[in-house]
């Protein structure tokens, strides 16, 4: 008897199990069971996936859904996981709770380098896993080092072909091949649930904002955020799109909405604001965008890849330098929508979707950027980084790479040329690291 244990935080990552599920990516299993995880700030005052506008559309195919929170209650799942002496305990214990019996396991799980995915691959130590992707952090590296205990049991990376030719680089240093959730397979589950939120206006055609809430990522500030979204609508009127719908991100002040609704009476805007939680591939399919504008939501992604709307991004230069530190897993997500998508104050590029860089420039761009925020972990793509630098660093591309990074690793185009000596010269070195403990001994 096999049991598949699928884990589960967002209504998107379900409706992706459910597309590999329907595709036949998991063999046959005596039972499914769906581990719904509320990984928000305050789970308390948040609804569940299984609590969603759509979920019982997805919910045939798991014969049981079980809250993880309630698991492990009263802690958090971001925060919590079992000590290694108790990890037998909790196997049993959950083996009992949840009626497993003596039954092999297998585990699905999102973000396996964190909690509560990383957690619950901990306890049941002997099960094979899947790690599934449903955005684009799957098209970089792996965020920190994983216990070999772990990846070692990783069979499989699924992930949506958003980025059509471009192959994910997570968990490639544990020889984890990826393999693709068909895209028929996957639209058809969010034709699903294209009935879900009735209450919604029948508005056609409009200029689609989709709102992130960065501001709680520590990414930007409320203040900056804000007026991101009030570029967002200008730009868009600027285009000529005077129906306007913005998407807030579920969790975002209210007071966003506000200053939109002020500045869209400004300028003459016919702005509606969403208050019903639901996909944005809902609203690609009941309201057929004229355009979708956004920073760097995977959203973006979905609405061109999969259902051929215009797409446009605003703030991802700026957001490229801010990111810190330069290791931080939104920087391959930003890369790829820069890279890819045009700007929404060029009109030209928006007007004809010009896509800026082929699948394969964009692999090399994703590998070099992979290396040198995660360079430990992947040393093996170093030959290829240096590569890539030596070619195809100039005023476009510098903006995805750091000078003092590159010279920490000393990659091409960390100094001038004709100092290129200096981080690789062990004198030099030396007498730096003389001169900043100097300085730090007379400054303390």
């Amino acid at each position: 008897m096999t049991t598949q244990i699928f884990m589960a935080s967002t209504l998107y990552g379900t409706a992706t199990l459910a597309a590999a599920v329907d595709a036949d990516c998991f063999r046959p299993a005596a039972r499914r069971v769906l581990l719904v995880s509320n990984n928000s700030a305050t789970p308390e005052t948040t609804p569940a996936v299984d609590e969603m506008p759509g979920f019982e559309q997805l919910r045939g195919r798991f014969d049981d859904v079980i809250s993880w929170n309630d698991t492990i209650s009263p802690f958090h799942p971001g925060g919590w996981a079992p000590r290694i002496d108790d990890v037998p305990l909790w196997e049993r214990h959950l083996r009992l709770a949840w009626g497993l019996g003596d039954d092999d396991v297998e585990l699905a799980v999102e973000s396996i380098q964190v909690n509560p995915a990383l957690g619950l691959t901990q306890i049941f130590t002997g099960a094979p896993v899947t790690v599934y992707a449903d955005g684009l952090m799957s098209y970089g590296p792996t965020r920190s080092k994983i216990d070999p205990l772990v990846g070692t049991r990783i069979d499989r990376l699924l992930h949506l072909d958003l980025v059509p030719g471009l192959t994910p680089l997570l968990l490639t240093e544990f020889g984890v091949e990826p393999e693709i959730v068909p895209t028929d397979a996957f639209t058809k589950v969010l034709a699903e649930l294209v009935k879900t939120g009735d209450e919604l206006p029948a508005i056609d055609e409009p200029a689609l904002l989709l709102g992130q809430y960065l501001s709680a990522l520590g990414i930007l500030s409320t203040e900056e955020e804000e007026d991101m979204h009030v570029r967002m609508l200008k730009g868009a009127v600027q285009l000529g799109h005077n129906r306007v719908v913005f998407k807030p991100h579920p969790s975002a002040p209210a007071r966003w909405s506000r200053a939109l609704e002020k500045e869209a009476e400004k300028i003459g805007a016919d702005l509606t604001v969403l208050d019903t939680p639901v996909l944005a591939e809902v609203l690609y399919q009941r309201m057929r965008p004229a355009l979708v504008v956004g920073c760097f939501s995977t959203a973006l992604l979905t609405a061109s890849a999969l259902y051929g709307l215009p797409v446009a991004r605003i703030g991802t230069e700026s957001l490229l330098e801010r990111l810190t530190p330069y290791e931080n897993s939104n920087r391959v997500p930003v890369t790829i929508v820069d890279a890819l998508l045009p700007e929404l104050s060029d009109r030209v590029a928006v007007t004809e979707q010009r896509q800026g860089m082929s699948p394969d420039e964009l692999t090399e761009l994703v590998r070099a950027v992979g290396y040198a925020m995660q360079s430990k972990i992947y040393p093996d793509m170093r030959p290829a980084a240096e590569r890539y630098l030596t070619r195809h660093l100039n005023n476009r591309t510098w903006r995805y790479f750091k000078r003092r990074r590159l010279t920490s690793l000393a990659l091409p185009g960390a100094v001038p040329a004709q100092l290129s000596f200096i981080p690789r010269n062990a004198t030099v070195r030396r007498v730096a690291r003389r001169a900043r403990s100097f300085k730090r001994a007379t400054l303390g």
